[in-house]
């Protein structure tokens, strides 16, 4: 029973993924609104990633597409995705899994996943699926009180700093909302 854990990291990889899914099956329904598009890292050697050789042998590792203007026949599938972009003047059609993604950030609002991928060549065929590695999420755009909060944090940091004193206790009342 000591080996029994609720794997969280698991569960919020699938959540986050599932985020991105919704995002391009949308777009694949409607296109993309106003300024978003979207810059997504794969890896190009992982299971199910389809790219012509010509792609592959440019990019052995990794490679980095981006859905903006010229972009065709988006199709989003529960597993993946495929796209047609053009590359140097050919069309090229891929197909990703989203267990290849390795990042999505949609720079119009600063909004990035990234992903840790396992990048040893995995049998087809496995007893249980492996832990994904733990996920960061990065986003620079902070509400208003939170920016406030800070704020005083940091100014009662440096006042705190300014003295001599040694640990202080700070209430929690200045990270609250007001």
């Amino acid at each position: 029973m000591a080996d029994d854990h609720i794997r969280y990291d698991i569960l919020a990889q699938e959540a986050l993924r599932g985020v991105m899914r919704k995002v391009l099956a949308e777009v694949a329904r409607t296109g993309l609104p106003g300024n978003h598009h979207f810059f997504i890292t794969f890896l190009t050697g992982a299971p199910g990633v389809r790219v012509s050789s010509r792609l592959r042998e440019r990019y052995p590792e990794q490679m980095t597409i981006v859905i903006q203007f010229q972009y065709w026949d988006l199709k989003v599938t529960d597993t993946g995705f495929e796209v047609g972009l053009s590359f140097s003047d050919v069309p090229e059609k891929l197909e990703i899994p989203f267990s290849a993604v390795r990042g999505f950030y949609d720079p119009s609002v600063n909004f990035e996943l990234e992903f840790d991928v396992k990048t040893d060549a995995q049998p087809d065929e496995e007893p249980a699926a492996p832990a994904p590695e733990p996920l960061t999420i990065v986003s620079e755009k902070k509400p208003k009180a939170e920016k406030k909060a800070a704020a005083e944090a940091e100014k009662k940091a440096t006042a705190a700093d300014a003295g001599t004193k040694g640990a202080e206790v700070v209430s929690l009342d200045a990270f609250r909302k007001k």
